[in-house]
């Protein structure tokens, strides 16, 4: 349990008061008693607003269970269904036509189109990964994943492996940079800076040495010149490398992909955050024996005075509006709102940046971006407006300097998408289609309507194309094209790049000026979509498009009349049960909130709580309607949990949970979450999850 100090009539835990008075304030001079006050009277403000809209949630939720569970088949037509939500002020009426405000904006979310990492703050290391990420290799890419058939042999480097990356490589140079009457992988030159300056290549930039710098589709290409490297030194032109402009964006999350249950948890948080906006943040670590010490990359200087940027510009993504911390007590002794924390303090550490205080900048346009995930409707987005609102008061800044990126993945805020995006106009920063906790949200919402398909055939179901299609068109039709981000969702399997190069084009050519990817290496891949493509070139295309009507995405994917053999239903529960306890093991046992966990066919996927969402509430579902009994599903989880066990017996941290499931804390949540799992908030996993964290902590 955290000791607490009186602040302003809050009770603050010594640890996050300790780390405000000591490590922020003093570099921002702001005096401890004048922003605790402020706190305070955000926390009064914004606190009983914020609980009386998670009760009209509820309260809207039991209206449409109870409308479900009347009749079942009038809740599938999609006509029935929009009439009864525009009744009970779930559905609102579309605002006029208008277009954003949003100014001082960065080029990287604006004007240009690129990949966009997510990564927990939790985590330095990775956190500095991902900022670092802007540029990556493509030959490193390429060379060491499965993104060109076959793999490099082991034991030092594979020149056949090299010949295959640097042959890919300038055939790509040849369609993005074309030399006229030339090919790449036939250029020769002599070692005299710079190269091919000769020849009109429209792409041209700058050069640095000998290395040459292009611009293509708005993004850069290095082509690094070295004939003293072990690859330069074999190719005709000497040509060592090519570096790509990769993650444009990054986001330091504070939610979905950490596990942070506590005062000490936010603090660790925190201070990362405080580390790159100051940016002196450093990790040390073993690899290859040696211990490397990681630091942010400085800018990219080349001749005739062009620097670009050499990091990723960061937001930051606070928690949803549903979960409380016991890091802040209210006057009233209740736990303070997640949220209302995260915007006040992650606010005030990115005053180091806007005032140059750090030893780079984040923001060159002077704003502070943070994402709001998990909103319900404009209600909600426009709290959130006020809020920031009132932080930017507190802290002195012009109003709308701190920008807010939607996550449209509930329900109620995609079939109200403009009116969200109308209730933030003028501080929006980005739109994102978060399919995972949508489907979620899509279960959850419709419990009541009928046993839903298997979760393999979600992709395909008429809701969630029309889903992926209104985000981008609605986005365009409210201006957000040159001002801001329309994104897409999260490539999972970071092992699978042949994949990945062979779908997630799509996203660039849907409109999408940036989508999520897991690793820097996938960023350095899924940068190629995006020479491929010129994104707004498509949105201009895409924005003459009419907005496909609502009736689609209100189609709930129930499975109307179907009959599942008790083969089908096992398999069914053992892949759910299997990526339940996957995941829910780590996130109990060990407090880590998002990694590549093996599938039931032992391939490697990215998971989070959005990911368990579906799982569990899917099992909730078919409990509910009598798909499978409480006997299938303990089944499933103990023959899934022997197998979660085998998959990871090389761990020395893991706790095995087969055999010992009365005792194992990791197991009871997972149970927990799926027999539970149809009064949970909105179908949410975070409660559940935190107090047996908490629990474990406690042991």
């Amino acid at each position: 349990m955290s000791a607490y100090v009186d602040r302003a009539g809050l009770k603050v835990a010594e640890t996050l008061a300790r780390f405000v008075e000591s490590r922020v304030l003093p570099g921002l001079a702001i005096e401890a008693e004048g922003f605790w006050a402020g706190a305070a009277d955000i926390f009064a403000r914004f606190a009983p607003e914020n609980r009386a809209l998670l009760a009209k949630r509820d309260a809207l939720q039991a209206q449409i269970d109870a409308w479900c569970e009347e009749d079942c088949d009038r809740a599938a037509d999609p006509a029935a269904q929009e009439a009864f939500l525009r009744d009970i002020g779930y559905l609102v009426p579309e605002p006029a036509p208008f277009t954003i405000g949003t100014a001082n904006v960065d080029d990287e979310i604006a004007r240009m189109a690129g990949p966009q990492l997510v990564v927990p703050a939790l985590n330095a290391r990775f956190v500095l990964n991902a900022a670092n990420a802007r540029w990556g290799s493509l030959y490193d890419a390429l060379y060491g994943t499965d993104a060109l058939p076959g793999a490099a042999k082991p034991g030092g480097y594979d020149a056949a492996r090299g010949a295959q990356v640097i042959a890919w490589a300038k055939a790509f140079l040849n369609q993005t940079i074309p030399v006229p009457g030339e090919d790449w992988a036939k250029l020769t030159s002599s070692e005299e800076p710079p190269i091919f300056l000769d020849k009109d290549i429209a792409e041209f930039i700058s050069w640095h040495g000998n290395s040459l710098l292009f611009r293509h589709n708005g993004l850069h290409i290095e082509v690094v010149i070295d004939r003293d490297h072990p690859i330069g030194k074999n190719d005709p032109a000497g040509i060592a490398d090519v570096l790509l402009e990769s993650a444009l964006t990054a986001i330091i999350d504070l939610e979905d992909s950490i596990a942070a249950v506590d005062a000490e948890d936010k603090v660790a948080a925190y201070a990362n955050w405080l580390g790159l906006m100051r940016g002196d943040l450093e990790e040390s670590f073993d690899k290859g024996g040696k211990r490397v010490t990681r630091t942010l990359n400085a800018d990219r200087n080349y001749d005739q005075g062009v620097t670009l940027p050499g990091r990723a510009l960061l937001f930051v993504r606070n928690v949803g509006h549903l979960m409380t911390t016991p890091a802040v007590l209210l006057p009233d002794g209740q736990e303070a709102p997640e949220g209302i924390l995260d915007a006040i303090v992650t606010s005030l550490i990115a005053l180091y940046d806007l005032k140059g205080l750090g030893r780079f900048r984040n923001s060159r346009a002077g704003s502070i971006y943070i994402v709001k995930p998990k909103m319900h409707g404009p209600e909600e987005c426009g709290f959130t407006n006020r809020l920031f609102d009132a932080v930017e008061d507190v802290l002195g800044l012009a109003r709308h300097t701190i920008k807010v990126g939607v996550m449209d993945e509930e329900r109620r805020t995609s079939a109200n998408l403009a009116a969200c995006i109308h209730a933030v106009k003028d501080r929006i920063a980005f739109i994102n289609t978060g399919f995972l906790d949508r489907t979620g949200d899509e279960i959850h919402t419709s419990m009541c309507a009928g046993a839903m398909i298997p979760k393999g055939e979600m992709k395909t179901s008429a809701w969630i194309k029309a889903y992926e299609d209104r985000n981008v068109r609605i986005g365009l039709s409210c201006g957000l094209a040159g001002r801001a981000q329309v994104g897409k969702g999260m490539w999972a399997a970071p092992d699978r790049m042949a994949d990945m190069l062979a779908q997630k084009g799509a996203h660039p050519e849907a409109g999408a000026n940036t989508a999520w990817v897991p690793s820097p290496t996938a960023a350095t891949l899924h940068a190629l979509h995006y020479h491929h493509t010129d994104v707004f070139a498509r949105q201009r295309a895409i924005a003459t498009e009419p907005v496909p009507p609502l009736a689609p995405l209100l189609t709930i994917p129930v499975a109307q009349g179907r009959n599942w053999t008790p083969d089908e239903v096992a398999r069914e529960l053992d892949n759910n049960a299997q990526g339940i306890l996957g995941y829910v093991v780590r996130w109990i046992d060990q407090g880590v909130g998002c990694s590549k966990v093996p599938d039931i066919h032992d391939i490697g996927l990215m998971e989070d709580r959005a990911t368990l969402r579906i799982s569990s509430q899917h099992i909730a579902n078919w409990l509910l309607h009598g798909v499978a009994s409480e006997a299938d599903v303990d089944a499933a989880l103990r023959r899934m949990a022997a197998k979660v066990d085998a998959q990871n017996e090389g761990d020395p941290l893991y706790r095995p949970m087969a055999g010992r499931e009365g005792e194992s804390l990791a197991f009871q949540a997972a149970h927990a979450l799926i027999f539970e799992g149809t009064a949970q908030p909105n179908g949410y996993t975070e409660p559940l999850l935190h107090r047996f964290r908490a629990r474990a902590k406690a042991v």
